[in-house]
């Protein structure tokens, strides 16, 4: 490679003071009369200087050669200045009066400041800080904002406006209208328009609005102290019924304050709060359970007084002691299978429905079968206990009520659903049966009656789903399938729907918790979640997830702690949902801690 080919490949050349490519902008170069520039003399001058000229022999002039030295050097330093034009180079910009846009020799990044793309991914973006999520921390959230709420409302209306929530369904009294409402009179607060008795077309003045009237420094003539008539007091404006009784000396007074919100927002935010429940949510155990049938229309979970948990597997029934963690194998029905499994209410009877309509009894502490019973033609998916009386409905859409000490194979036969019978609830309390099949009803049965006392048909989808509240009379909820996914609240005294709740997956059980007013359902598609919820205000306490089917099963274990829930992904999970019962007192260990220690899985 050369030097001429170095000096053509450089792109961009830099400024030099050869005079191949003088500048025509120079004024120190000699000019033509027409315009053109002559460099004849100069590269004559240079020519001679170093003595190479062709065709002479003349002596080096020292004089001359000095002045055509500093003529380069001057030349130099002038086009170091201005350097010579190149195509690569930027054009001189040319300031005027308007602006032409134009691209060429314009660097567009360079010369507007454009916004940058948070889509681009070359254009590197600030991470966002992670916001807390969970419902410990929604709870927060939704009880700072109520407050807000409430403290806004009092302020501007002063208990005026009707609350949002209605008294009953207040989840916190503290926050109740009660509460919330002007209870102490304060007399300093003059009425705007002022209250006036005697015509009828003024609002009360507890209907209006109000403003503030602090009257600290007050002032009247001896004429009118002596005279005794109208005086300007703290009480607020002059004639106030109550100025003759002196200043005023309430504490409470808005005269006194010196918070800029009044006394009821004071007691408000000052009142304690109750700390939001935090509920784990990882199951402090999982067993094993295979065969455990993915059938919406089953109940094969079912935890007995005895601390027994029952399971059906396939033509099985396996009992786990979570006192001890045994796991004891109570029957295997050989040429039949198990569709639904209910402990009695006192005591270790177990009962069993078969796939052939058969419903047997067995003694759990023996294992032992007592007796066998049939009048269904088909599967028995659903059983309830009443003390000595055992319901079962089936998919023939019949209900058969036994009296276990009789000999008889039943005692009354139900015919109100018109498909199969998937839900069974016994009321001990009230002596009710609510019912709920896959024909989209929901029956409620008074006592051993052939016909139901109400029957209803709002829900769009199979009712297995049914849980009688035990701190509430007649309070029955109910839950839909697919197609509903609504939690529903009924008064089976009159028959009426007292609230309601979307859940937005489909309900597959439900249960109240024995220690406190709030109930447990476990769901399917799409979540296949466990939610805790806070009765009457439906509020989320928690919701539990690792199921990777739709959680079919549930059961609460005798203290009302534990809840086990089963799927179709054959895996039984024990979560710690519920506190333990204050008269059990504090301290003690309770189900869940114990289970805790047991690393047996079957």
């Amino acid at each position: 490679m050369t030097d001429n080919d170095l000096e053509s490949s450089n792109p961009s050349p830099q400024p030099t003071t050869s005079m191949d490519n003088p500048n025509p902008h120079d004024p120190t170069l000699p000019q033509d009369n027409d315009g053109a520039f002559s460099t004849t003399r100069k590269r004559s001058h240079l020519v001679g200087a170093n003595g190479h000229g062709r065709g002479t022999s003349e002596p080096v002039d020292a004089v001359a050669l000095t002045q055509a030295l500093h003529g380069v050097e001057d030349e130099a330093q002038s086009r170091e200045r201005t350097p010579v034009g190149s195509p690569s180079r930027k054009r001189q910009r040319i300031y005027g009066d308007r602006f032409i846009p134009t691209r060429e020799g314009r660097d567009i990044h360079a010369s507007f400041n454009l916004l940058p793309d948070l889509s681009s991914p070359t254009t590197p973006s600030k991470l966002k800080k992670r916001t807390p999520h969970g419902e410990l921390h929604f709870q927060k959230t939704e009880e700072a904002n109520r407050t807000f709420s409430n403290l806004l409302r009092q302020e501007v209306f002063e208990g005026t406006v009707p609350q949002p929530t209605p008294p009953h369904l207040s989840p916190d009294p503290a926050f109740s209208p009660t509460t919330l409402s002007t209870t102490i009179h304060d007399p300093s607060r003059a009425r705007t328009p002022p209250s006036n008795h005697s015509s009828t077309s003024l609002a009360p003045a507890s209907l209006t609005p109000s403003t503030p009237h602090k009257n600290i420094f007050t002032y009247m003539s001896p004429q009118h102290h002596r005279n005794g008539s109208t005086r300007l007091t703290p009480y607020g404006t002059p004639g106030s019924r109550r100025a003759h009784r002196g200043p005023n000396m309430d504490p409470t007074s808005e005269l006194y304050s010196t918070s800029p919100i009044h006394f009821d927002s004071q007691r408000l935010l000052l009142s304690p709060k109750k700390t939001p429940r935090a509920v784990s949510k990882v199951p402090f155990k999982v067993l094993d359970a295979p065969e455990l049938a993915d059938d919406f229309y089953l109940n094969l979970v079912d935890w007995g007084s005895s601390n027994n948990l029952g399971v059906g597997l396939g033509s099985c029934v396996f009992m786990w002691n979570s006192g001890t963690g045994k796991v004891t194998k109570l029957c295997d029905l050989q040429d039949d299978t198990v569709t639904s499994v209910s402990w009695i209410q006192r005591g270790s009877h177990v009962s069993i429905g078969t796939s052939k309509g058969l419903v047997q009894i067995w003694d759990a502490e023996h294992c032992r079968r007592l007796r066998t019973m049939t009048g269904h033609t088909a599967r028995v998916g659903a059983l309830a206990w009443n003390d000595h009386i055992l319901s079962s409905g089936s998919r023939d859409r019949s209900i058969l009520h036994r009296d276990v000490r009789q000999p008889d194979q039943w005692l009354r036969r139900l015919t109100g659903h018109k498909q199969e019978v998937c839900g069974l609830r016994w009321n001990a309390d009230d002596g009710q049966l609510a019912s709920g099949g896959n024909d989209n009803q929901l029956m409620v049965w008074e006592k051993l009656n052939a016909t139901p006392t109400f029957k209803f048909t709002s829900h769009t989808a199979a009712v297995k789903a049914i849980a009688w509240s035990p701190h509430q009379h007649h309070l029955l909820a109910s839950g839909g399938g697919t197609a509903d996914r609504r939690i529903k609240f009924w008064d089976t005294k009159n028959g009426k729907c007292v609230s309601e709740i979307d859940t937005g997956s489909q309900v597959c059980n439900l249960a109240w918790s024995k220690n406190s007013n709030e109930l447990v359902s476990t769901h399917g598609f799409s979540q296949n979640q466990i939610v805790v919820w806070k009765y009457p205000s439906m509020t989320q306490v928690a919701s539990l997830t690792g199921h990777t089917y739709r959680v079919l099963y549930l059961a609460m274990s005798p203290d009302g702690q534990t809840v086990v829930t089963g799927a179709g992904d054959e895996t039984l999970r024990f979560w710690k949902c519920f506190n333990k019962r204050e008269r059990d007192g504090i301290g003690g260990e309770g189900m869940g801690s114990r289970m805790e220690r047991l690393n047996t899985i079957r």
